[in-house]
């Protein structure tokens, strides 16, 4: 499920179809993320599923999967 909504907000914010992106999906490679659309997509997650991604946890999160990983462990 969680990973179900990442998909959606990041079909939304990259203008990319949700079948594309898996959890394999590196975020910066593969959706073309610069440091602004990381910002505001972990602003969008935040604001989703109730989380605060600490600044230094942002460097951890390099694919969809880890973004759900930390997610689901942190909510």
């Amino acid at each position: 499920m969680v990973l179900e909504k990442v998909k959606a907000i990041l079909s939304e914010q990259f203008d990319v179809e949700e079948d594309n992106i898996t959890a394999e999906t590196i975020i910066q490679d593969d959706l073309g993320a610069d440091s602004l659309d990381i910002v505001d997509l972990l602003m969008s997650i935040e604001d989703e599923f109730d989380v605060e991604i600490p600044d230094e946890e942002i460097e951890n999160i390099k694919t969809v999967g880890d973004l759900v990983t930390y997610v689901e462990s942190h909510s």
